[in-house]
């Protein structure tokens, strides 16, 4: 099978899409992380401590920090608030947690951070298994990086395909895309080599009536 007989196949050019599909979703993924240097560059707010600064479903754009000292920590509700951090929950690694950098401290050549969300009472107090740390500030070990951009509703995305029924959903609109490329392509071509025969059936009819005159 030749190249071009191989391009005019349905199956051949949907997996085609479908592959450069993923390849460029996987680099600008990748592409994001060196970019922006941190493992997580787009994160969706999944609970309403940082409201109104930042709403559930909003998706946010996250910024590595090479110098901790550069990380600007003050109340929300000053002039110039503090920076919006991403960290690791020390009690609970696995979880991310976005809050706002309220005050800061060097110790022993390490950064700590006092954290609150714009919508809760009280700053956090944090904490791990082993340790309480200075008056329950943040170690700059746990620290992502800082919200440098968010665009409203569209981490609503994210938070629905966690979900038993966005992964459902999910699924649903891939078999509709590949039923939409295998079935109706397959029929407008059928209805083109229809139409094409008939064309040519009223033609040849055409020219032999035309000679037996």
């Amino acid at each position: 099978m030749n190249f071009k007989t191989l391009w005019k196949n349905e199956y051949f050019k949907t997996i085609l899409l479908l592959a450069i599909i993923l390849l460029s979703v996987v680099a600008f993924w990748f592409g994001s992380r060196a970019i922006l240097a941190t493992e997580y560059p787009f994160l969706a707010v999944a609970s309403g401590s940082m409201v109104p600064t930042l709403q559930v479903g909003d998706l946010i754009v996250v910024q590595g920090i090479s110098n901790f000292s550069e990380v600007w920590a003050a109340p929300y509700g000053t002039d110039r608030p503090g920076d919006i951090i991403v960290f690791h929950k020390p009690q609970d690694p696995d979880e991310l947690i976005v809050h706002r950098a309220i005050a800061k401290e060097k110790i022993n050549g390490t950064w700590y951070f006092k954290t609150k969300g714009d919508a809760n009472a009280t700053p956090d107090s944090w904490y791990n298994s082993t340790t309480r740390f200075p008056e329950g500030m943040l170690p700059q070990q746990y620290v992502v990086g800082k919200v440098v951009a968010n665009v409203p509703y569209l981490g609503h995305i994210a938070l629905t395909l966690r979900k038993p029924v966005g992964i459902f959903i999910l699924v649903l609109i891939l078999l509709a895309l590949i039923a939409l490329e295998f079935v109706f392509p397959q029929s407008s071509k059928e209805e083109e080599e229809a139409s094409e025969t008939e064309s040519s059936g009223f033609s040849d009819a055409s020219i032999y009536k035309g000679y037996i005159r």
